[in-house]
């Protein structure tokens, strides 16, 4: 007997020697081809990788009931089906933040190279950039990321959203005012980024507070993640005095071997920290103007599971 391997779960299926076995390959084709699309909008809807993946199951699910004789564009209906299974589950995310235990991260993933050289995916992944997502309510996120991030119709969004296309493009304008008003300003350059984050190291691995404060911003704010299993401040430390100061003692105190690598979190750079050889946590950076003006410090085990491999995310 012929078989199939599901494309979420890997199992083999049995494949029937008739028309249903073309739909059903056509349809597991067309799934894997849009496959790192549909991630990378359930997770920047979510910022959840383990939720975003739960939404592509549920797609998948429904995908393969659907008739793909009455579907015309096959990725604009793939894409339609996770909105609508993120957008459920954005609202149940919604309570689980306000029990969460200190301040929310999202969950960092360790990204291929051409995503920090895509410089729109990489500020759209961004840690910066996706906090300031959080402040939307669910649909203004879902439009925003549908619009102004993969550029699709105001036609496409309304039916992914359930709301009419002049609705949307209202949504659309109050959540881009929303989001300009506190997004990061202009971008630097791979290059810059990496020389700040190179200067900070160097300052954090042996204890510079001098070398913290030439790196960091004035106000430069400092966001940890425990999610109440690993310490953590349990709210933004704001101002370059303070968070080197707060570094610098808390090395001291703790009186642990800390040392760090280079990596690629979310398309931008950041450092991975081990404490006495151990994974201790991810810290993305957000610099401006040649500066540091965000430390973004994930110490919840639970989040430090896409750090291990790369994650493929697309805007395509």
């Amino acid at each position: 007997m012929n078989e199939r391997r599901d494309a979420t779960t890997g199992a083999a299926e049995p494949m029937a020697g008739d028309g249903r076995m073309d739909s059903a390959t056509e349809a597991t084709e067309a799934f894997l081809a849009h496959r790192n699309l549909l991630f990378t909008v359930a997770y920047e809807m979510l910022g959840s990788a383990a939720d975003a993946e739960d939404a592509l199951q549920e797609t998948w699910l429904r995908w393969m009931k659907v008739d793909l004789e009455q579907v015309f564009d096959q990725r604009a209906y793939l894409v339609r089906i996770v909105t609508r299974r993120a957008l459920d589950r954005l609202r149940t995310m919604k309570r689980r933040k306000e029990e969460y235990v200190g301040s929310w991260l999202p969950e960092p993933l360790l990204t291929t190279p051409d995503v920090a050289e895509d410089v729109e995916l990489a500020e759209s992944v961004s840690m910066a950039l996706m906090l300031v997502l959080e402040t939307l309510s669910p649909t203004e996120r879902a439009v925003f990321v549908l619009r102004e991030v993969f550029t699709i119709g105001y036609d496409e969004i309304a039916a992914a959203v359930g709301k009419t296309p002049a609705t949307v493009r209202q949504i659309a304008h109050r959540a881009r005012r929303h989001v300009d008003a506190r997004r990061p300003r202009e971008a630097v350059s791979p290059g810059q980024a990496r020389a700040a984050v190179a200067s900070f190291q160097r300052a954090l691995e042996t204890r510079d507070l001098q070398g913290l404060l030439d790196v960091l911003a004035p106000e430069v704010v400092l966001v940890s993640d425990g999610g109440g299993v690993k310490q953590a401040v349990p709210r933004p430390v704001i101002g370059a005095d303070k968070v080197a100061r707060m570094i610098v003692g808390g090395l001291s105190k703790a009186q642990v071997a800390l040392t760090s690598e280079p990596t690629v979190v979310n398309g931008n750079p950041a450092l991975l920290l081990r404490v006495d050889g151990e994974i201790d946590g991810v810290i993305a950076v957000q610099v401006e103007d040649a500066r540091i003006a965000g430390l973004y410090y994930v110490r919840n085990p639970r989040k430090l599971t896409r750090i291990a491999s790369e994650t493929p995310l697309t805007l395509k």
